[in-house]
């Protein structure tokens, strides 16, 4: 089975939106494109290749499709030239419900996220790494369909934006199974699937009257 695994740009108020350029997404007035730049470090660099040295092919939204289409095919001569080359070599599977010029080789249009990942899964062959992509993650993380994710969480924050977590995902625990601190302050975590949520409770046993009117008022208020 092919596992699913997102790769994540957040500031510490969880935005996504736009980390590598003003010119990749301003929707919505955001003006902070760009914001992982003046944060990156070697650090982050080794982490960010380590999650794609492994066999892998990418799972993007339109939106982070077109921004690599028009990058990535280019950029064969540049100092970015080795993972440009990777990309333009590998499967690139975006979700799209609109007709979608898909010119870049090796594109292939998902129609149905959900449906189309899921099956994806089932088959033989290397993991599914997504990049960007909010709208999609947050589709698959509402239908259960993510086994890792890599957290690249910057000390920023940037006060509004799209972000990784919306109330559509489906409750889920994760392990952390790899860690570092870049030198400019990037938390790097490596989450991996671990079943389901579990909790407990801190309240005293039995409640006290205090506690029980409490309860009594929150039920009431709704």
């Amino acid at each position: 089975m092919r596992k699913v695994i997102v790769g994540a740009f957040v500031s510490l108020d969880g935005v996504m939106q736009a980390p590598g350029g003003p010119h990749e997404d301003p929707t919505g007035g955001f003006s902070y494109g760009g914001w992982v730049a003046p944060l990156a470090d070697e650090v982050f660099g080794e982490e960010v290749g380590k999650m794609f040295s492994q066999p892998f092919d990418l799972l993007l939204g339109r939106k982070t499709y077109e921004i690599f289409a028009a990058h990535w095919p280019y950029a064969e001569e540049g100092p970015d030239d080795s993972i440009a080359r990777t990309f333009n070599s590998i499967t690139k599977y975006v979700a799209t419900r609109k007709g979608l010029d898909l010119t870049w080789k090796g594109s292939v249009a998902l129609h149905d996220a959900a449906a189309d990942v899921a099956r994806l899964k089932q088959e033989d062959g290397p993991a599914l790494i997504t990049q960007g992509s909010t709208d999609l993650i947050r589709t698959l993380l509402a239908n259960d369909l993510v086994d890792e994710i890599n957290m690249f969480t910057f000390p920023i924050v940037l006060g509004g934006g799209k972000q990784l977590f919306d109330d559509g995902a489906k409750a889920a625990a994760f392990k952390l199974t790899a860690h570092s601190v870049s030198p400019n302050g990037i938390v790097i975590g490596q989450y991996v699937r671990d079943g389901a949520v579990k909790t407990g409770d801190f309240a005293m046993d039995p409640p006290t009257p205090a506690e029980v009117a409490r309860r009594e008022k929150m039920q009431r208020e709704g």
